[in-house]
Order: C-alpha cells, then structure tokens, then sequence
C-alpha cells in the first residue's frame, strides 16, 4: 500500500453503543482511518452524557493511529425549517447542545441534513435555516458544521448548490461551515458525478467554493440521475458504478477529504469497501 493511498481517511458509520473508544478500535479492526457518528440517537431525544475519559481516549487513539477529521453526524429528526415552532426549537436546543458536546472531540466535524420546509416554500426554509445556524454558532467553536447537499425529495432543502450558497450567504460566522457531498444524493438530484465529476466539481466552486468542501459521503445510488428520490446502495452495485468511485477516491480535490460510507452493510461489508476503494485509488499509482 502507499503512502498515498494510506493516507485516505475512508470509514463508515460507526454505533456510539460502547463509547468513544470502543468507536475507535472498531474502525481500527475495518481498516478505517475516519468514521462518522450520531451526536445522539437519530431519531432524535436526549443525548447521554459525554464521558471525559473516553473522549479523551479516543482522541489518543485517533492521533497514534493518524486518523483523518471525524464526521459526527446530527439526528434525522432535527429540521429546523419546520413548519412547528416546537420542532425548531428542539432542532435549536440539539443542534446548540451537539455543538458543546463535540468540544470533548476537538477539530472535527458536525454534518447535518438542513432540512425540509414542509409546505412553506424553499424560500422560507431556508430564512428559517439561517435564523438558527446564526443563534447556535458561537465564534471560536472548534467544530465545523457541514451542510450535507441532498437528494431533493419531498420538500427538502439543499437539493442545489445554490440553496447552500444562499444559506452560507445569510450566517453570519460562515467560516465555521462547510460542505458534505453526499454521491448518492448529489447524484439524484441531478448532478451527474459518474459521468462528468469534473464537470460537478466546476459547477459547485462557481456556485459554493471548493475551499467549503470538506468532507464525502460515499454511496452508489438505486436511481437515475435526477430521480429525487435518495436510495443508497453499495459501490459498484448501482447507478453510479465502481468506475466513478474509482475516478472520485484518485481525485486531486477530493482524496485529502474525509470519506464516510453510508452504504447498506453490516461491518464486514464496510471493511470489504473500504478495502475496495483503497484497492481503486492504489490502481493509478501502479
């Protein structure tokens, strides 16, 4: 293996089940060197409380072992364009808390879905999502918060590089975000990453500025381009195909980034892909 290739951060989704740690050694065992994690359960209610021991072992671990930048990941459940004022107060509350908490894991990120508007109108949503990023960010947070770009169902916001523009645009410490490419959804909402990655790449530093890129979700996708409808699927085994992987895990601008799977396995069929997508990027240097 090269160095090159060791260095790609890639992991998966990892369960919090038995601590910090315990997260660390098994992404260790799946030949992870990043991960991505719940803030609290993804359906959302209160979260357990951090253990300083813990964090501080998996901090440890982490920096022996060169991991790359973590992807913590908040619930589901938390929108905060919500058409219900008690939705978006406890997305407020969450997001707030899951921002303090992550201070115990220093420097990493905290990726979010921006939400769906329910009938208001994007417009609206997205006023709704500016309102609350700008009452949660505090300067001199150590965490980065990631818009994650999204497939377009229903009434989801994100669904275009410019709806992310225009809620970077309205927060006011925009320095502490940035963005997660999802390949799946970017995919079905109409971006073609698996026939013109470079034409993606170009669209999305006119729109956003690759210097706001900072983190993939790697996933094939069950649909066509533009389906708008966000069904993930394994690598290689969708619409996107292993050759797109390929050209994404070899490319200049991505390969620093941290990649987190989020593809329908088990662990071991997360160690089989992320052996696969070193296999891929190893594939050029021979």
């Amino acid at each position: 293996m090269s160095s090159e290739t060791r260095g790609l951060a890639l992991g998966c989704h990892l369960s919090t089940a038995k601590g910090f740690e315990a997260m660390g050694r098994t992404a260790l065992e799946i030949g992870a060197t990043t991960f991505a994690f719940f803030t609290r359960n993804p359906r959302g209610g209160n979260a357990k409380p951090i253990d300083p021991d813990d964090a501080a072992a998996l901090r440890a671990l982490t920096s022996e072992h060169g991991f790359g930048t973590l992807v913590a990941h908040s619930p589901y459940t938390m929108n905060l364009c919500s058409a219900k004022p008690e939705t978006v107060e406890f997305a407020r509350r969450a997001f707030a808390e899951d921002l303090e908490r992550m201070e115990s894991l220093p420097g990493n990120y905290l990726n979010f879905h921006p939400g769906s508007h329910v009938g208001q109108g994007a417009d609206a949503g997205i006023d709704l999502i500016v309102e609350g990023l700008n009452q949660v960010l505090q300067p001199g947070q150590s965490t980065t918060v990631l818009l994650e770009t999204m497939a377009g169902k229903g009434t989801e916001v994100g669904r275009s590089f410019e709806e992310l523009a225009r809620i970077i645009d309205g927060v006011e410490h925009d320095e502490l975000l940035g963005v997660c490419l999802d390949t799946c959804h970017v995919s079905d909402a109409g971006y073609d990453v698996a026939a013109d990655l470079d034409g993606v790449l170009a669209e999305f530093d006119r729109v956003i500025g690759l210097d706001r890129l900072r983190a993939l979700h790697l996933n094939d996708s069950k649909n066509p381009v533009g389906a708008h409808k966000d069904r993930h699927e394994r690598i290689g085994e969708g619409t996107l195909g292993v050759d797109a992987f390929a050209r994404i895990v070899r490319h200049p601008l991505l390969s620093t980034l941290p990649m987190v799977l989020e593809t329908p396995n088990e662990l071991d069929g997360y160690a089989r892909e992320i052996a696969l997508l070193r296999e891929l990027a190893e594939g050029e240097a021979r």
